[in-house]
């Protein structure tokens, strides 16, 4: 379990339009006035936990040992859903118990989870429509001040876990599927480099080709500038998941294609 420094990041679908963002940062500010505030992002879509995810197993680990991760997506607020703290050997992460943290908790070790319960760690309010503010915030605060895990609530292990997406197999192409959009319109797959090895191991190929959306991308780029503004390229990016993209411009637009679709590599 590391020591908890005045780290704390947030990452939710609030937007930058009302308060929410700010009352939840004034919130922390009164518990640990020496709290370092970091935005991971408030533009997921709302209600989109598997986007949240996403986001945050993309950035966590790149913090130092002792940093708080807050994620509110919580379409279930006010509800009988649960709210959780997670301890690893490097961090706390305080959420809902939406499956907003699958990732986390396959990937890390030494995990922990918890209920929050302890009614020390959150505000009164009139209603119970901002959790973000009035649980998770405050939650996360007293963990920068050296309060123990150990006191927000007891252990559990019937968390909820989103379900997993992995590529399968349909004939001679592996299936897998766009499961982010970024700013620039760049089409992140589910598709890792283990997947290309055993496309190319099955197929007896040395080059793969990529379908998706009715076009055809034959082999992989190393980087953007290799691309074309013409057409679709691909390549795996440092996250390390086949991407397609248009060189200076945007593959979601270029093949008018969002989450959920499919992309086959054979």
């Amino acid at each position: 379990m590391p020591s908890a420094i005045s780290v704390v990041t947030l990452l939710t679908d609030f937007g930058e339009r009302d308060y929410f963002v700010a009352s939840m940062k004034g919130v922390i500010l009164n518990i640990n006035p020496q709290a370092r505030i970091v935005d991971l992002s408030h533009q997921v879509r709302p209600q989109q936990v598997d986007e949240a995810a996403y986001l945050l197993k993309s950035c966590y680990r790149y913090f130092p040992e002792g940093t708080v991760h807050v994620v509110v997506v919580d379409p279930g607020v006010g509800s009988a859903r649960r709210p959780l703290l997670v301890t690893s050997s490097r961090y706390y992460f305080v959420a809902p118990d939406n499956g907003v943290l699958t990732d986390v908790l396959q990937e890390e070790v030494s995990v922990e989870v918890r209920e929050i319960e302890n009614k020390q760690y959150r505000l009164d309010a009139e209603g119970a429509t901002f959790d973000g503010r009035d649980l998770f915030a405050p939650a996360a605060a007293w963990l920068t001040r050296g309060q123990p895990p150990g006191s927000y609530g007891r252990l559990i292990r019937d968390y909820v876990r989103l379900s997993s997406q992995e590529p399968a197999w349909e004939g001679q192409a592996l299936v897998g599927r766009i499961i982010y959009v970024d700013h620039f319109g760049n089409l992140i797959s589910n598709v890792t480099p283990l997947h290309l090895k055993e496309v190319q191991g099955k197929l007896r190929r040395s080059r793969v080709t990529i379908r998706v959306g009715g076009t055809v991308i034959e082999g992989l780029t190393s980087h953007y500038a290799e691309g074309s503004p013409d057409a679709p390229q691909a390549l795996i990016n440092s996250n390390g998941q086949l991407e397609v993209f248009v060189k200076e411009g945007s593959a979601a637009e270029w093949l008018k294609l969002g989450r959920g679709e499919r992309i086959e590599v054979s």
